[in-house]
């Protein structure tokens, strides 16, 4: 099973936190804040945020930006990954991705349905990897966020975790762009 291997060193990263809604605002931001609170208690560093509407060439657009940012690491959208006409989050994601985590989905959905039961079918959480940069969409409840960092990514953001973790391999990410 997973541990924390204490032997090891804590490698802070940076993470950008995107919101996307129509309506929210910084200050009615619960999800983004539930995001900003978990990162700054793991220790890591908030690189940026934004909020931006449901419109899929905007949101793209700012993950391909925040990709490029050296300050960066990983990224972490809430909102627009579900089932209506507006939720296009999950699409401008995978406009961006170079390659899909495809079991970030499938892990998220065994998180989600020890709390949500069925209804987690109607999710579609994401991941993947562009530019070296980590990506995940992450739906807009306050509860989905805590899930997803609480059970899932504050153990792979963590250098420590065994048997493996997202930020050891994080300077293979954009190997193939330096090869000749």
């Amino acid at each position: 099973m997973s541990r924390i291997d204490d032997t090891k060193p804590f490698l802070p990263v940076g993470i950008a936190v995107l919101t996307v809604s129509d309506t929210r605002t910084l200050a009615e931001d619960r999800s983004g804040e539930v995001l900003v609170g978990r990162i700054a208690e793991a220790g890591h560093r908030l690189a940026a945020r934004a909020i931006l509407p449901d419109e899929r060439a905007r949101i793209a657009d700012q993950l391909r930006a925040w990709t490029l940012d050296p300050a960066i690491d990983v990224i972490l959208s809430t909102g627009g990954t579900g089932l209506t006409g507006r939720d296009v989050t999950v699409e401008a994601h995978r406009d961006v991705y170079e390659k899909e985590i495809e079991a970030f989905a499938t892990v998220f959905t065994i998180v989600s349905m020890q709390k949500i039961g069925t209804s987690a079918v109607q999710s579609r959480a994401t991941g993947g990897v562009a530019n070296g940069t980590y990506l995940f969409a992450l739906p807009g409840s306050p509860g989905a966020c805590k899930d997803a960092w609480d059970e899932i990514l504050k153990f792979q953001l963590d250098f420590r975790h065994r048997p493996c973790n997202f930020v050891e391999i994080l300077p293979r990410l954009d190997e193939h762009l330096r090869r000749k």
